[in-house]
């Protein structure tokens, strides 16, 4: 069976919910980790109110007993504390009221989905769009990425990302390893390694947010320890760095993607693209650089994964932009809902989050069994079969 998800609720109702299936038996999960992933999510400089009130945690409800999971679907529940005040609202029965009570929403605001998804719905409280379309719903995608993670933890796989850029200031290079990274940006605000990098981005983060704009960025997930074969060139729907490319694009406010050096390639010769193939007893078959960030022809190969995503602007701003009441037809400055200055940090964690289901269920597809242990003979097979070739 594929590993697959959904998930169900809007920013300001009871809860977010995920159903996970195909999930193998006997994986041990780590709940504090979980939440763990939930809380990096919150943090990061030019966050918006919204994460003083929430404290997300999940809740498992289902698939799992005693911490280790039962091959049965998974459902995970994050509350939304903010509920309390938009019970009325939000409420699933149906109330009388006028839309003022009802905070309907007739303005709406450029760069969001309320326009394009009210008329394809054809709804005229644009609410009912805003409220699944927020980016409140990757707290629970972060939950479901941070089982994808454990799954992969098993096998020897880990994970790890960063910001590149904010604005106009970008990160210089290092060489720490992924776990120095990893350490080393989650003690960082924005999720840099360089700490003079941190203080200017602050500075520029506060200049946006003084001037009632908001700002964007890139951000950048690395993979480490992936297998050679996960994908595959046979089908356009089943190489893995197509797939990878779609999850980024899911994620709200992406416009971009690139593997590797991405559009950097657009400008080198060949001989300053691609990896030289090299050889010896102890690691085999491996590259000499990884300017194609682990993919040739849309299959692993053994090299880490490198992953960048560009996040646009936050489009709620303080200063609004020009819109249309969609009831008058008349001009009007756009509805502002809660926001923030910048959530580029946050985006960072939904990145590895998003990547790390992809390359779960990759994994999965190539070495799956219905049990930890069932998978983890097929992958010895496997990894013996290399060592001969």
């Amino acid at each position: 069976m594929s590993l697959r998800y959904l998930t169900a609720g809007e920013t300001h109702g009871p809860q977010l919910t995920a159903i996970i299936e195909g999930l193998p038996s006997n994986l041990k999960l780590d709940f504090e980790e979980m939440n763990f992933e939930l809380a990096r999510r919150q943090k990061g400089y030019g966050r918006g109110r919204r994460m003083q009130i929430e404290k997300d945690t999940a809740q498992i409800v289902g698939g799992v007993r005693h911490g280790i999971t039962t091959g049965a679907p998974v459902a995970i529940v994050v509350e939304n504390n903010d509920w309390k005040h938009w019970q009325k609202i939000m409420n699933v029965e149906p109330i009388e009221g006028t839309d003022e009570e009802k905070r309907r929403v007739h303005r709406p605001r450029p760069g969001h989905a309320d326009l394009n998804g009210g008329l394809k719905y054809n709804l005229k409280d644009l609410r009912n769009v805003l409220e699944r379309s927020s980016a409140r719903e990757t707290a629970v995608r972060v939950a479901v990425g941070a089982i994808a993670k454990q799954l992969l933890s098993q096998f020897g796989i880990k994970i790890a990302g960063q910001v590149k850029r904010i604005g106009e200031i970008e990160a210089p290079p290092h060489d720490l390893s992924l776990d120095e990274l990893r350490e080393v940006t989650e003690n960082s605000s924005v999720r840099v390694a360089d700490a003079e990098t941190e203080k200017k981005m602050e500075a520029y983060i506060d200049q946006i947010k003084k001037d009632g704009d908001s700002v964007g960025g890139v951000v950048e997930c690395i993979v480490e320890g992936v297998p050679v074969g996960l994908g595959s060139y046979v089908q356009y729907d089943r190489k893995l760095d197509g797939r990878i490319a779609q999850a980024v694009m899911s994620i709200n406010a992406f416009k971009g993607v690139e593997i590797g050096i991405g559009f950097e390639a657009g400008e080198l010769l060949g001989s300053q693209v691609h990896d030289e193939i090299l050889y010896d007893k102890e690691r085999g078959y491996h590259r000499r650089t990884n300017r194609l960030g682990g993919f040739e022809g849309g299959v692993t190969n053994g090299m880490p994964i490198v992953v960048r995503g560009v996040m646009k602007p936050i489009p709620t701003l303080y200063k609004p932009l020009q819109s249309i009441d969609i009831d008058t037809k008349e001009v009007f400055t756009a509805q502002v809902e809660r926001s923030d200055a910048c959530a580029v940090p946050a985006a960072s964690v939904v990145l590895e989050s998003v990547v790390a289901w992809e390359v779960a269920k990759a994994f999965l597809e190539k070495f799956g069994g219905d049990s930890i242990g069932e998978i983890r003979n097929n992958l010895n097979n496997y990894l013996s079969q290399l060592e001969q070739y």
